[in-house]
């Protein structure tokens, strides 16, 4: 599948670009492609250098807490719903540990440190996996959720509708919760539909009204916040949490009788090995979106999607924000570019900039993770993952759309 997509998207992007060039008269068409080519290359390895900084450091600490026995530790907190949504994953599984810090890292909007602790995951899981070049179930779901993932302090989208001049940044701040948190569940439910997983068991019920009713409640506090003061929340919980963590692996380790700097090291010299074999498959996914955005495929699509609102005679408004919507499963800096050129136009409190900042907010680089979370195992047959990925991603756009007409008008 995942060999397929990728030729479809060079295929799509040249037949475009030959329509540009025969019919539109853009003799520079080409040269965007090539450029694009060289620049996204120029991208991943940028990306990787930084990478391997938090790969490197994030590892390391994780080798002293599985010394520790924390990952283990951690990973009963949640076995008992893993263990029903992955049941090819033993109890007391390090990946069950693992996964908990991912998501707990994800929901705080820590990305530094959830990138190396989900491939650290993903390469957990792999030791369970009969065939080393096909997804696993247990992958398929982590990956998915990922992709969906649900973080409760988007505060970058706070910022930057501050630096466009918002009167009241957090405007979307429910918006994006309730988008996201679609998101997740339709994932989930596509993934339970193409591995018949049970979700209706007592277990998986109680852990789901549980997540539902922290959510509300959290939700129902913050929503009076102002910007200054949910940016400052925000990043003192996050800094606060993540240096705890920290100092929490040291010193269980340390009373545990690890030989914390050695197990350091050790991790490290995992991480780096891990981040170089990253690079193909990087460069490989981070091309072809390259020149699909280069081609104006996705231009294209715009215009039809809008002929066809146009023709229904429903409220186009919506369309002037999909640019966002339709760039961030590519790529995060340009759905950001879209955003902000999106506020531009219209205005940073218009519709359509609201609408981009909730698309912004509540949707994920899907093919970027993809790239990284599978290419760290070496994995290309990628069975229902992006189908599931997309669908969670398409819940995410449809409900983004509907919760603004409704906020916002």
């Amino acid at each position: 599948m995942l060999n397929g997509i990728w030729l479809s998207f060079f295929i799509a992007a040249f037949a475009a670009s030959l329509w540009q060039w025969l019919v539109g008269g853009d003799s520079e068409v080409f040269a965007r492609l090539v450029q694009s080519l060289f620049d996204m290359a120029k991208v991943s390895v940028d990306i990787i250098l930084v990478l391997l900084g938090t790969m490197t450091l994030w590892l390391g600490f994780l080798a002293i807490a599985e010394k520790a026995g924390l990952i283990r530790l951690l990973g009963r907190v949640l076995d008992p719903l893993f263990c029903r949504l992955m049941p090819e994953v033993p109890r007391g599984h390090p990946a069950m540990g693992l996964i908990s810090m991912n998501f707990a890292a994800n929901i705080l909007g820590l990305d530094n440190a959830a990138t190396p602790i989900g491939i650290k995951a993903m390469h957990s899981l792999q030791t369970l996996n009969p065939s080393r070049d096909t997804a696993s179930n247990a992958q398929i779901l982590f990956l998915v959720l990922n992709t969906s993932s649900l973080t409760l302090l988007p505060v970058t989208i706070f910022i930057y509708r501050a630096q466009q001049g918002a009167d009241e940044p957090t405007l979307v701040f429910l918006p994006i919760l309730l988008a996201t948190s679609a998101s997740s569940l339709a994932g989930l439910l596509a993934v339970a539909i193409m591995q018949r997983l049970k979700l209706w068991q007592p277990v998986v019920l109680a852990y789901l009204l549980a997540a539902a009713l922290a959510l509300g409640l959290l939700m129902t506090t913050l929503a009076g916040m102002s910007a200054q003061a949910l940016a400052a929340a925000s990043t003192l919980v996050g800094n606060l949490t993540l240096f705890s963590i920290v100092i929490l692996f040291l010193m269980v380790g340390a009373l545990r009788g690890v030989k914390v700097y050695d197990a350091f090291i050790e991790g490290a010299k995992e991480g780096l090995s891990f981040t170089i074999t990253l690079l193909p498959y990087l460069i490989a996914m981070l091309v072809a979106v390259g020149v699909l955005r280069a081609s104006g495929v996705l231009d294209a699509g715009l215009g039809g999607i809008r002929w066809l609102v146009e023709g229904i005679g429903w409220d186009t408004r919506f369309v002037d924000a999909l640019p966002t919507a339709f760039v961030k499963p590519l790529s995060g800096s340009g759905s950001r570019a879209m955003m902000i050129e999106t506020m531009n136009t219209f205005g940073v409190d218009s519709f359509p900039g609201l609408l981009a900042a909730t698309f912004q907010g509540s949707t994920e680089t899907t093919f970027y993770v993809l790239a990284v979370y599978f290419g760290a195992v070496g994995i290309t047959r990628i069975r229902h993952g992006l189908g599931c990925a997309l669908i969670a991603d398409a819940a995410g756009i449809t409900t983004a759309v509907f919760v603004c007409y409704w906020f916002f008008g």
